[in-house]
């Protein structure tokens, strides 16, 4: 991969990336991918075998003596895809896995964009086994108990049993024992860097202290979290990654998962985790990304921008100032009033429940009301009392920010959904955010060098690798 990591292409990062431990990267791994149903099921081909059949005894049998066997002679012996260094990854280890991807994107992969899929996931796995090859070839071994442990805590998370999630992965296409070897991938990864890479990276206290006076001179300042696919590109294949690029565009704004085409397609570090570069300040990107952030609207996703070696798409996932208390971090007291409408009810006919609802909010401000005026417009109220401003969506943000105790939004929803209104019973506001800690920025500085020492020894395994395509 030829791509630099950000801290590499935009300059040193002084902000906080979560450090999180293998099981719970797992945990959100297993949410981004199986959250959609979804899946991709096996192509079967006949198969046409000349069998020779040797002398023996008599079978009673009236069998020729040359069969042609037509159909698969044994389900469980499947067609090469590659073998690398002696490690074979068939068609079905490709197409579980494309089914796990398939399965974020809300099964809304089809025709030559599911090809491509297809290839990059190839790609990924033929990463994989180098990483499980070089680890074993350091006497790194992932116990079955681990790779379980790891695997039931997913399932918990999907609220399954072990049973039931395997289960589950069926019915997606995929399988326990695909979703078990990308477990086993990671942390014989994570394992090996541990022993031959993280020993020998060292961070100065004069550069963490470096860090946090900036960070101090900056409070205030616009700070963006940005998600980014990275795409490079040479000159000769820079219109056909342009045209790859505005093709992943298109499907991500159609519904498909950002952080799913940024884990299979990103060439960037950060496409291990969904392509979220963190959180960082306009000057430290180039121009054309700082431009986009500046102008996108929170979810909202950019066209591919040229950017020296490639192309990125860009992604606002949020914005904030650097060490100032953020309104949206307010948790909130809330009675929720939910009118439903039945089947079949066109606008004109939920328009005078609608304006009842709200001219009966106006009329009956404050909680106490809320009880009363769902009763009189036939609604229900549900009471939540920790509720972030942040986690509200976007539209609803800008409003709960500026509603005093009391007051209520005006209603929202849709007819299938029904129609809402929040009203505001009480808010905690945040304290002011300080300066991360020095063992926060320290752990950052030193994660952000292990990631790019692996992409070279990835780089490298690679370029000593056997592949055989079949």
């Amino acid at each position: 991969m030829s791509a630099l990591a950000p801290a590499e292409r935009y300059g040193a990062r002084v902000t906080l990336i979560r450090k999180t431990a293998a099981g719970s990267r797992y945990a959100r791994a297993g949410i981004a991918i199986l959250a959609a149903t979804g899946g991709a099921w096996l192509a079967t081909t006949a198969l046409a075998q000349q069998v020779e059949m040797p002398d023996g005894p008599s079978t009673g049998l009236n069998l020729p003596a040359d069969v042609t066997i037509f159909g698969k002679s044994d389900p469980n012996i499947h067609k090469a895809t590659a073998i690398v260094n002696g490690t074979i990854i068939t068609d079905t280890d490709v197409d579980q896995r494309l089914a796990l991807v398939i399965a974020a994107n809300g099964g809304k992969v089809e025709g030559e964009e599911r090809q491509r899929l297809k290839l990059q996931v190839l790609r990924n796995l033929i990463d994989e086994t180098l990483q499980i090859q070089e680890a074993a070839a350091n006497k790194i071994e992932i116990s079955k108990a681990e790779i379980d442990q790891t695997y039931n805590r997913v399932a918990g998370n999907f609220k399954r049993s072990p049973t039931a999630f395997g289960q589950y992965l069926a019915q997606e296409g995929s399988s326990e024992r695909s979703i078990k070897r990308q477990i086993e991938g990671e942390l014989s990864w994570r394992r090996l860097l541990g022993r031959k890479v993280e020993p020998f990276v060292n961070v100065g206290e004069e550069e963490v202290n470096a860090v946090m006076a900036r960070l101090n001179a900056s409070k205030g300042q616009q700070e963006y979290r940005i998600g980014e696919i990275f795409l490079s590109t040479t000159p000769e294949t820079r219109d056909a990654t342009r045209a790859n690029a505005e093709r992943i565009v298109a499907q991500v704004r159609q519904g498909a998962s950002f952080v799913a085409y940024a884990r299979q397609f990103s060439e960037a570090s950060t496409a291990a985790v969904g392509g979220d570069l963190g959180w960082v300040r306009a000057e430290q990107l180039p121009d054309p990304i700082a431009q986009a952030a500046q102008t996108l609207g929170n979810g909202q996703i950019s066209e591919p921008i040229a950017v020296p070696g490639g192309y990125s798409i860009v992604a606002l996932i949020d914005k904030r100032q650097v060490l100032t208390a953020d309104p949206r971090d307010a948790v909130l007291a809330l009675k929720q009033i939910s009118v439903a409408f039945p089947s079949g009810t066109t606008q004109a006919q939920a328009a005078p429940k609608v304006e009842a609802l709200a001219a009966a909010l106006k009329a009956n401000p404050g909680c106490g009301q809320a009880d009363a005026v769902a009763k009189q417009v036939g609604g229900d109220v549900v009471d939540n009392d920790q509720v972030r401003i942040r986690d509200l969506p976007s539209q609803l943000q800008e409003v709960m920010v500026n509603l005093q105790i009391g007051q209520a939004t005006p209603p929202f929803g849709s007819l299938a959904d029904g129609v809402r209104a929040l009203v505001l019973c009480g808010r905690d506001d945040p304290k002011s955010a300080g300066t991360p800690s020095y063992d926060a920025i320290y752990s950052q500085m030193e994660e952000e060098r292990v990631n790019r020492r692996a992409r070279r020894y990835l780089r490298d395994l690679r370029r000593d690798a056997v592949v055989d395509y079949r």
